[in-house]
């Protein structure tokens, strides 16, 4: 049975400082509380991955589920941004306009370097309660 959320789901490496930054720029952003977040090492978020046709064992890029589609890399950053506070759709768009050929590179070179430029938890970070309820398990 397919995972369903009626909210786009961010689905992040949860062990990758990067990405819990990532998660922690979106959160104090998005005001309508539109997202929620599952790391890949959680069940909910392995199994999304894995239904998007992607390896949950290979963590290199984080996902963007909404409406049953999955967009990657800077396209994923690029809806992300699309749909928080000002002054961050206009700096989607700005992105938008460069093509993918081009944005991807620079997005994988940091995807891979990622551990190495911003380090490595030994566990999932653990939400606060305040934002808990937009954390699938």
């Amino acid at each position: 049975m397919p995972v369903h959320s009626d909210h786009p789901v961010i689905v992040f490496d949860g062990v990758c400082n990067l990405c819990n930054g990532s998660v922690q720029f979106v959160l104090k952003r998005d005001d309508a509380g539109l997202f929620r977040f599952a790391s890949v090492q959680s069940m909910t978020g392995s199994r999304m991955v894995r239904e998007a046709g992607y390896d949950p064992q290979d963590p290199s890029t984080f996902l963007l589920v909404e409406s049953g589609r999955a967009y990657e890399k800077s396209d994923a950053v690029i809806r992300i941004l699309s749909r928080l506070n000002h002054p961050w759709p206009l700096i989607s768009k700005a992105m938008s306009v460069v093509p993918r050929f081009i944005r991807d590179p620079g997005y994988r070179l940091v995807a891979r370097n990622r551990y190495r430029l911003f380090g490595k938890r030994d566990t999932c970070m653990i939400p606060s309660p305040g934002v808990r309820e937009r954390f699938l398990d």
